[in-house]
């Protein structure tokens, strides 16, 4: 069986295309934080400040996890707003821009890994 992913609001499982214009679409809307679940019991966060985005990768709930990371970048950026309201900020070498953040979540929900030559982390 494949793995199918659903947003943590949604019911049905959402294809790859779906998933991301509903990513740009709550980030247009100030929604900056949102979580998808796969059939298998992952989580996979995209929380963005709309020029940067941190995405984590879950075994379940609890597991520390891996991330995309951006290792030649320096700096902090901030503005990264949590569905709770709370905002933070992040170094830029533990994000990567908006548009890679895109690419990656495609690897994961089409593959179940990000792409080979993507700068990834894992923090377990």
């Amino acid at each position: 069986m494949s793995e199918s992913w659903v947003f943590k609001d949604g019911a049905a499982p959402v294809s790859c295309e779906v998933a991301l214009e509903t990513l740009r679409t709550r980030m247009a809307e100030g929604a900056l934080e949102t979580w998808l679940t796969s059939s298998r019991g992952r989580l996979l966060a995209f929380v963005t400040n709309t020029e940067r985005a941190m995405v984590m990768l879950l075994d379940g709930v609890g597991d520390p996890g891996e991330h995309a990371v951006d290792p030649g970048a320096d700096g902090w950026s901030d503005g990264f707003v949590l569905a709770n309201g709370q905002d933070d900020e992040y170094p830029d070498h533990d994000t990567v821009p908006i548009e890679e953040a895109f690419r990656i979540v495609a690897g994961v929900l089409t593959t179940g890994a990000p792409p080979s030559d993507a700068a990834w982390v894992v923090d377990r």
